[in-house]
């Protein structure tokens, strides 16, 4: 009736969101008090989504517990990933800011290597590993490694950064900005959408995204689609690049080959095909690559062969709990997964402390 009316509908999650930030604001939110302190201590590598959500409750059942993260701020993803007219950062410093009141401990600016890895994994009685997946999908083309042609990630975290009040280097000198600038986004997914309308919103002259596919294939949000569009945004459907043209080493322009959906893949989608002779030239200044995330090659970085990857390199776990190969190692979110969404990560995350404290108990009953 509300939204036949025609005054609108107002969704769950503004309730929901109205009622967060009243508590905060009359500060019913209060910093974790354990009932009682427990002796056993966890090691989290990353402090993103998956990570924060574990770390909550095993604090509340009071076990002692040191977040490990590469960045100088907590929070993954969430913190220099995701755009602030998406997610206010205040939302997120207030939450790392709760868990450490709380007795959470954070070591960050620590790029794990195998020597810390050792070192966390003998100093705690289990290890969680929240990671998330970092390492960019490359392009390998002609002058792919032009200046002007970046990654998603490095242009989103500098954009967060600078919001941040950050010393930003890369984007006071223009290689991280997109003002003045003909931006073309290569890729369909949320972080093509984040780079696009962030591209907006730093005064870029225009954006164009590139698509291999169509609109109804993509796997981004229909409706950032739309809320770019409304910005500005264009969208150049199935186009996908073939190379780069330069002026000196900056890019110049983006090969751009035209193409139809033929037979469904082994996904079902329809899979891209090239229509001969229909090639052009994109003109840019700046060129995005949101192409999506694949894992790290933890094994080899970390030292440890045990750990048992899958063919896509993200580690195999026990359904639910988290568990890997290794004794007393874990692991949660998108390094389980591949690249997905936060509530999947927070959901991994508390089914894996939930998991590790009914081991802890068993472990503490078989000793007595």
């Amino acid at each position: 009736m509300i939204e036949q009316s025609g005054h609108g509908t107002v969704t769950i999650g503004s309730v929901e969101k109205y009622i967060t930030d009243t508590a905060w604001e009359e500060g019913w939110v209060k910093p974790i008090t354990p009932a009682q302190e427990r002796p056993e201590s966890v090691g989290i590598i990353g402090a993103g989504p998956g990570g924060l959500a574990a770390a909550d409750v095993l604090r509340r059942a009071g076990v002692q517990e040191t977040i490990y993260d590469r960045y100088d701020r907590a929070g993954g993803l969430l913190t220099y990933g995701i755009p602030g007219f998406k997610l206010e950062k205040d939302v997120v410093m207030r939450r790392n800011e709760q868990l450490e009141a709380g007795g959470v401990n954070f070591v960050l600016n620590c790029d794990v290597d195998a020597d810390i890895f050792a070192s966390i994994h003998a100093e705690h009685d289990a290890v969680i590993m929240a990671t998330g997946v970092y390492k960019s999908r490359e392009l390998s083309m002609p002058n792919a490694e032009a200046d002007g042609v970046v990654k998603a990630i490095d242009f989103l975290t500098a954009s967060n950064r600078k919001s941040f009040g950050d010393e930003v280097p890369t984007f006071d000198s223009g290689a991280l900005n997109a003002e003045g600038k003909r931006v073309v986004v290569i890729g369909g997914g949320d972080t093509a959408m984040d780079c696009v309308r962030t591209s907006i919103r730093q005064g870029a002259t225009s954006v164009k995204c590139l698509y291999r596919r169509d609109r109804a294939n993509m796997p981004g949000s229909q409706r950032e689609v739309q809320n770019a569009e409304e910005e500005g945004v264009i969208f150049d459907w199935l186009r996908a690049p073939k190379g780069f043209t330069t002026d000196g080493d900056r890019v110049a322009g983006v090969m751009v080959q035209q193409m139809r959906l033929g037979q469904p893949d082994a996904t079902g989608r329809q899979a891209p095909e090239l229509i001969e002779g229909a090639d052009y030239v994109e003109e840019a200044d700046l060129v995005i690559k949101a192409l999506g995330f694949e894992p790290e090659e933890l094994p080899t970085l970390w030292g440890q062969p045990a750990l048992e990857v899958t063919r896509w390199g993200t580690v195999k776990t026990a359904v639910r709990t988290g568990k890997t190969a290794m004794d007393g190692v874990y692991a949660v979110g998108d390094i389980v997964r591949g690249a997905s969404l936060v509530v999947w990560a927070i959901r991994d995350g508390r089914d894996c402390a939930e998991a590790i404290l009914e081991q802890f108990s068993t472990a503490a009953i078989a000793a007595e």
